[in-house]
């Protein structure tokens, strides 16, 4: 006989802070610990790092990038006996590979999870025993179509026939094409189904909780459709390394339950993590939506909590159209990928190219074709020509004039008013709404919509740069020289705004970029961040101040690679 239900969330009177001051916790999945890190965990990593680079930059208040490796589960067991290991040493080493590979590619995490931890598992069996209280779990018999490479039951509808590699007759998962087993236990049931009108209000009230809007329609329908209860332990004799259920060793907590938790943990639950949520935003991949925007949002609830504010959801990457596969030989190592295109390089191809929305194809030629032409030769060219000494020989950023770029009501109306034309202030107008623009696709979860913007003002300053053709000007002619500093004191600040606004995508270059300018550390914040003061009537505290240090080459090009970055690493 099932126990009622003790506990039901209820949605808080307030909505959650806003603005200055603001917590906010970023956090990537905690990656799967049978196996070294691919382009795919990097791509999660880096939408979160850059998402919290941001946040940071606008000194919207304290934030924390969470990522980790999840630790426990069948498909950990099995690794480990096929590798000739035991769990936790397989664990250590791929755990300490994601910890590189992340740190490499600049990925500024506050917090590492370990499933494995102490700290983590206390967490787990204090939630477990939230949901036993409140009534949401059962004991009952449950039978189905298991998945061990995506640790899960499967229902009927997601399960195909299809033929193994000798011929044999085999029933898959629809969706990854994995071999699932017909299995029946006795396990810990979560009572998902009483969940279902909440879960669904949740969402109507919530329309920004999942992004981008695909995938939240595809939950809606998910909501839509039936709601069986949720199996969430397996018999130990079956599955030894994980979590024991508290108070029945008969059983061990299901991997993703487990898993999901490291959410929690990781801000002090569940002592202090009321300081962090449920201000929190989920970066995940298309592949784990269910169980992040149906079953973790119903455990919170069933565990008196509030479901995560936002779930970030991208889609996968494919490798010269085919999905990436070990048997296909065609995982892409990150490593070799920031040695051969340079950290930032890749970091900037992946946040440029991955459309959260559909799955992105990945090959050499486009990477090095994508960064050649948008870092090396629009924005480090740009930065070269600029600051030049046969251009700008005092090495200073030059004073803006009036007379030579008078403001103007109407750039349509800018006959006989000075020495710039109307296109030039169509240029300017465009770099001055560009952090606003940029500031609004980093909320929407379009990252690669603000880098094509960016890129775009790039070009308009190069072809500002090239139009005017300031190295024909004669310095000796002082009507010559104010428009001359005009001109490179425009593309400066363009180049200001450019370096700023990128920090969070390549902050190496971006720092480099804006060494170079003299701006200072703490002028380097999105909040303070301002276009063309002088333009506006404004004093402009770069105005005659001494460059940087000239360190050559902003980016050098990318040779087109050899052979395909492969991966390699072995366990």
């Amino acid at each position: 006989m099932l126990r009622p239900l003790r506990r039901l969330w209820r949605p808080p009177r307030r909505a959650a802070a806003t603005g200055p001051g603001r917590r906010l916790l970023l956090s990537t999945p905690i990656f799967y610990a049978n196996g070294p890190p691919h382009i795919g965990h990097l791509y999660s990593a880096l939408l979160a790092d850059a998402l919290h680079r941001h946040h940071r930059l606008r000194g919207a208040g304290p934030g924390r990038l969470s990522t980790g490796t999840d630790e426990h589960g069948l498909k950990i067991q099995q690794a480990a006996a096929a590798a000739g290991t035991t769990p936790p040493e397989l664990c250590d080493r791929v755990s300490r590979l994601f910890h590189q590979a992340l740190t490499h590619a600049a990925v500024s995490f506050t917090d590492f999870t370990r499933t494995s931890e102490p700290r983590h598992q206390r967490a787990v069996r204090h939630f477990w025993g939230a949901l036993r209280d409140g009534g949401a779990l059962y004991k009952g018999s449950y039978e189905g179509w298991y998945c061990t490479p995506e640790e899960c039951f499967l229902p009927e509808s997601q399960v195909a026939e299809r033929r193994d590699a000798q011929g044999r007759p085999c029933k898959v998962s629809l969706e990854t094409g994995h071999q699932v087993h017909w299995t029946k236990e006795e396990n810990y049931m979560f009572r998902l189904s009483a969940f279902q009108d909440q879960l669904r209000k949740w969402l109507q009230d919530n329309p920004q909780a999942i992004s981008p809007q695909p995938f939240y329609q595809r939950v809606l329908h998910w909501l839509e459709e039936d709601l069986p209860d949720l199996s969430v332990s397996r018999e130990s004799s079956r599955l030894q390394w994980g979590i024991p259920v508290p108070s029945d060793s008969t059983q061990t907590i299901y991997v993703w339950v487990d898993a999901l938790v490291n959410y929690l943990s990781v801000v002090g639950y569940p002592e202090t993590h009321g300081e962090w949520w449920p201000a929190v935003h989920h970066v995940v991949g298309k592949d784990i939506l269910k169980f992040h925007a149906v079953y973790w949002p119903a455990l919170l609830m069933a565990a008196g909590l509030a479901p995560p504010e936002r779930i970030l959801v991208h889609s996968h990457w494919t490798v010269r159209g085919q999905k990436m596969s070990k048997s296909l030989g065609n995982v892409i190592d990150p490593f070799a990928c920031t040695g051969q295109y340079t950290v930032d390089g890749f970091r900037y191809f992946l946040l440029r190219q991955g459309v959260p929305e559909r799955d992105c194809d990945y090959y050499d030629e486009k990477v090095v074709k994508v960064v050649n032409s948008e870092l090396a030769d629009a924005l480090g060219g740009l930065l070269n020509r600029s600051t030049a000494l046969s251009i700008n020989p005092s090495n200073t950023y030059p004073c803006f004039s009036e007379s030579c770029f008078p403001k103007v009501l109407d750039y349509r109306e800018t006959k006989g008013m000075g020495r710039a034309s109307a296109e030039d202030y169509e240029f300017v107008a465009s770099v001055a709404s560009l952090p606003l623009q940029v500031a609004n696709y980093f909320e929407g979860f379009q990252i690669y919509k603000a880098l094509e913007c960016i890129t775009l003002c790039v070009r308009q300053t190069n072809s500002f740069f090239q139009r005017h053709r300031p190295w024909k000007l004669n310095r000796k002619d002082p009507a010559e020289q104010l428009w001359l500093d005009t001109i490179i004191h425009v593309t400066l600040e363009c180049l200001r705004v450019y370096g700023t606004l990128l920090q969070p995508v390549i902050p190496h270059i971006a720092d480099r970029l804006l060494s170079r300018l003299a701006v200072e550390p703490e002028e380097r914040g999105l909040s303070s961040l301002t276009f063309l003061a002088r333009y506006n009537g404004k004093s402009c505290p770069f105005e005659g101040r001494q460059l940087g240090p000239d360190t050559g080459i902003l980016f050098h090009r990318l040779e087109k690679s050899r052979q395909p970055q492969i991966e390699t690493k072995k366990l």
